[in-house]
């Protein structure tokens, strides 16, 4: 049976929370795209995978509030806690646009707002 895009991004999700950037990436294009938008764009999984070593100290906590699943289209809104270099969670506020090419992601438009620190 097909995943749906939903179902997908959840086990992407479920992955990189338990720590596993790999498994998470296997869900990914080789030609995936992420926006941050007013911040940077990251071409390509190699290049993800470089930013996950290191923006993911420690794994990511999440909290998704939202899913809405259109097409070829998954909208994600919810909340991210990161570790930063210093040690310190980070809180923040996100809207994710995922496109899905053939059962992966291929492209996400990322809009990020940090709300605070613990």
């Amino acid at each position: 049976m097909k995943l749906t895009n939903k179902a997908i991004l959840e086990k992407a999700n479920a992955a990189v929370t338990a720590g596993d950037n790999e498994e998470f990436l296997a869900f990914c294009t080789e030609d995936t795209e992420w926006n941050f938008v007013g911040e940077h764009v990251l071409r390509g999984k190699e290049a993800v995978r470089e930013y996950m070593r290191k923006a993911y100290v420690e794994p990511p906590v999440f909290r998704v509030e939202t899913l809405i699943e259109e097409g070829e289209f998954l909208t994600a809104v919810g909340q991210i806690s990161l570790k930063n270099e210093a040690g310190k969670m980070i809180d923040y506020a996100y809207c994710d646009v995922w496109r899905f090419r053939e059962g992966k992601m291929a492209e996400l438009k990322a809009f990020v707002i940090e709300t605070g620190s613990k």
